[in-house]
């Protein structure tokens, strides 16, 4: 296998996933490349330098877009805050280096076009990092679908429910902000449910929408020694939140079927519930990320007496991916949709064609959240544009 080498571009909780499907991807899956961990950057040199020995980068660097035009650079990862993407993902497209990139793509539609027209002018292979998608299951509940499996689709209902801002002496991070995050629970949650309705049942061309922010003001974050944030004292000072803590979608799909959105970062009892059900005129499909190796099926085709939700465990060779791994009933876990990724991802540069989803299927997704964010604001059912 030829070497290739990774440039990425953040260290904290999606640096050590990223970081380790690296490692791993070449040890489990057929590909033509194997990836050289080059460089890790992030602004905050020792706790970098420890991130980087933990995980086997050969070098750091604390500006990004020194790395970026490395002539020893091919695969940019981008991999921290919203508000820094466009950016780097401009500049590494500029450069002719691939991307690989977390979600939301940007802070809103007209970003996320501005990274997709320069990755589309330099012909690289971009990526926009929707990992749900490559679960075994939802593969799977992709192939039934369109294998005919449920018929034809008439609703779908996603929830993403999470609780960890509940505490009001959380401080004001930068998901908390608008001109860092864009959104709240809307992008950062929403935008896995839009991707994962339009993989799985269509493109959506209208929106009504709601938003609710039910802790306005917090405390600023104190800076740790490792550069993590800390809640300070009651006498801190206190900052607004300008961001959403809960949004509700209902969307129509260009194929005629229903769906509705929920996402919440104050459900408690949730630590991250993302689940979906799909719901055709032959059967039916649930998943839920917290039990992830599993998908629901109900089938209109089995027998009167015997019709009911089954469990299938998507651990059997013949589903998707799982080949790679170990026997069947032996699960695999969140990290593992991240080596599917650039698995696929590195075949795709190899093979010279697109992947999906990528910066074409990041422009419709903010399109559509955008479009419920106007709704939001605005009281009244809103056109996706585009569609």
């Amino acid at each position: 296998m030829r070497p290739i080498n990774v440039a990425l571009i953040g260290s904290r909780f999606m640096g050590k996933a990223h970081s380790n499907a690296w490692a791993k991807v070449a040890q489990f899956f057929d590909i033509p490349f194997t990836p050289i961990l080059k460089v890790a950057c992030a602004t905050h040199e020792e706790p970098l330098r420890n991130f980087a020995e933990t995980w086997g980068w050969e070098s750091i660097s604390t500006d990004w877009r020194d790395v970026v035009t490395r002539d020893d650079v091919d695969i940019v990862d981008i991999a921290v805050p919203t508000y820094l993407h466009r950016d780097i993902a401009v500049a590494a497209a500029q450069a002719g280096k691939h991307l690989f990139c977390e979600k939301p793509v940007a802070l809103d539609s007209r970003q996320s076009i501005e990274m997709c027209e320069a990755a589309t002018k330099a012909g690289i292979v971009h990526y926009l990092n929707h990992n749900y998608r490559r679960c075994p299951a939802v593969t799977l509940a992709k192939q039934l679908i369109d294998e005919d499996a449920i018929g034809r689709v008439f609703h779908w209902r996603g929830t993403y429910l999470q609780s960890w801002i509940t505490d009001r002496e959380f401080p004001l991070t930068w998901q908390l902000r608008k001109e860092c995050a864009g959104a709240g629970s809307h992008f950062d949650l929403n935008s896995h449910l839009v991707d994962l309705a339009r993989y799985l049942v269509g493109e959506i061309t209208s929106v009504t929408a709601m938003t609710a922010r039910f802790i306005s003001e917090r405390p600023l974050p104190l800076k740790g020694t490792s550069g993590a944030f800390q809640a300070g004292s009651s006498s801190q000072s206190m900052g607004d939140v300008t961001v959403d803590d809960a949004a509700f979608v209902l969307a129509e799909f260009d194929n005629g079927a229903l769906g509705s959105f929920e996402s919440s970062r104050f459900a408690l009892g949730r630590k991250n519930h993302n689940c979906f059900e799909i719901y055709g005129s032959g059967g039916s499909l649930v998943f839920n990320l917290e039990r992830m190796n599993e998908l629901q099926f109900f089938s209109a085709r089995d027998a009167a007496h015997a019709q009911g939700f089954r469990t299938i465990l998507a651990t059997e060779e013949l589903h998707p991916y799982v080949g790679h791994w170990w026997p069947p009933g032996h699960i695999i876990g969140y990290e593992h949709t991240f080596v599917h990724a650039m698995a696929d991802f590195l075949t795709a540069i190899h093979q010279g064609h697109a992947i999906r989803p990528n910066f074409h299927d990041g422009v419709r997704e903010m399109q559509v959240l955008d479009a419920a964010l106007e709704s939001a604001g605005e009281g009244r059912r809103v056109q996706v544009a585009g569609a």
